[in-house]
């Protein structure tokens, strides 16, 4: 004869009257809540999404190329697209510097006379042990950081320029659309006291050298100038007020 058991089970959460008893005895734990299933939200749709100038932002370059045969009919965000791509490129492009960048003799065609046409390349000839040849290079690394569009680099000399004396270092030299548009022998070119604010002023007597990436090659350079003046000011008033400090403080 079969035996049959049959396991009676109330819907999930409820309990017995007993049950409720035993938990306010403290016989029971507390019941379980009720399992409630998360909400349902469905994906947004790529299509119901509106296309604006914020849609083209949120954008990957390798998603702008895929959009190019999408954007057809729109006249605006095809041209706005081609723009974030270009400003993208432009980006990428400009992290490759921000620092001073050692070369050696066989790099410097590829690096600095064969380097884009819209780069201005900074090069210092120098050589360690000489301390002229460290503050300028000091100066150089601060306007470095300050311009990641401007690309320095450096070169011991004699690896550049054979048998270069080095009466003349540290030398600075100049290049755009691959030619010497400029060269400094010595710190004296750079005032009194070499400062990154007094080489970026010379520098920005040639013209757009130090781009900081931010806006356009010859519209900026004005800007420029006026913010290493401010600079140059601020820093000559902070070191009088230490002098100062220092003074009363004897």
């Amino acid at each position: 004869m079969a035996d049959y058991h049959f396991v009676y089970k109330d819907v999930e959460g409820a309990s017995t009257q007993w049950d409720d008893i035993q938990r306010k005895l403290g016989n029971l734990p507390p019941k379980p809540p009720a399992f409630k299933p998360p909400s349902f939200t469905p994906a947004p749709d790529e299509d119901s999404i509106p296309k604006d100038k914020s849609w083209i932002d949120e954008k990957t370059e390798e998603e702008l190329e895929d959009l190019e045969d999408d954007l057809n009919d729109d006249r605006f965000l095809e041209e706005y697209r081609k723009k974030r791509i270009a400003e993208m490129r432009e980006a990428a492009k400009i992290s490759r510097f921000g620092s001073v960048i050692p070369i050696s003799g066989s790099d410097f065609v590829r690096e600095v006379t064969e380097a884009s046409h819209d780069v201005w390349v900074v090069v210092i000839l120098y050589k360690d042990g000489y301390q002229e040849c460290g503050v300028l290079l000091r100066c150089l690394e601060e306007l470095a950081t300050r311009y990641p569009a401007t690309k320095f680099v450096k070169i011991i000399s004699t690896d550049c320029i054979p048998n270069y004396p080095d009466r003349n270092l540290p030398t600075l030299l100049v290049y755009s659309n691959g030619a010497v548009k400029a060269n400094y022998v010595g710190l004296h070119s750079f005032g009194r006291r070499c400062t990154p604010e007094g080489v970026a002023l010379v520098l920005c007597q040639l013209g757009p050298v130090l781009n900081d990436g931010q806006s356009g090659r010859d519209s900026s350079r004005e800007t420029i100038m006026e913010g290493e003046r401010r600079r140059l000011i601020e820093k000559v008033i902070k070191e009088h007020e230490d002098d100062d400090d220092g003074s009363s403080s004897d």
